[in-house]
């Protein structure tokens, strides 16, 4: 599994660490980091965290945006691929951890199992229930963090 500190550039920033780096950690890029989200909302929630000191989504750099639509590809691409989800949600909300990062949330019409545990989307078809967390233990969370790395399209760093 590829580690931030693997690339010369990066230290992990305060959202990064909040959400769990380095062990929450799926895929480097040069500019993001994407990671396995610690409250399981649906299965295979994950967060895509800017590397870059910017608090604003207007201040990232022209490359950080630019690097931004192959990772939309291969999120969105493993997930469908892997999980088979009906609808994906992206949602920036910020209001707690500071720099420029989205929670994506894939959908499900029905459960889901994954390593022998039930995923539920209880908000589904409305919004996300972001204060629903599905019980994920910590062997699960390893085993959904290894399968999505497995499986992911290209290796960003």
């Amino acid at each position: 599994m590829p580690e931030l500190s693997d690339h010369p550039t990066h230290q992990p920033n305060h959202t990064q660490m909040a959400f769990g780096y380095p062990d929450s950690l799926i895929q480097g890029y040069k500019y993001w980091t994407v990671h396995l989200r610690p409250k399981q909302a649906t299965l295979a929630a994950l967060v895509l965290i800017c590397s870059e000191d910017v608090h604003a989504f207007s201040d990232i750099s022209v490359d950080a945006a630019s690097e931004l639509s192959q990772i939309v590809r291969d999120i969105e691409g493993v997930l469908s691929q892997l999980f088979a989800y009906d609808k994906i949600n992206w949602l920036m909300l910020m209001m707690v951890d500071p720099h420029v990062h989205f929670h994506i949330i894939p959908r499900y019409v029905d459960v889901r199992t994954f390593s022998h545990v039930e995923f539920s989307d209880p908000g589904w078809p409305g919004q996300p229930d972001l204060g629903y967390t599905n019980p994920c233990p910590d062997s699960v969370r390893a085993d959904l963090i290894a399968h999505i790395s497995d499986h992911w399209p290209r290796k960003g760093l």
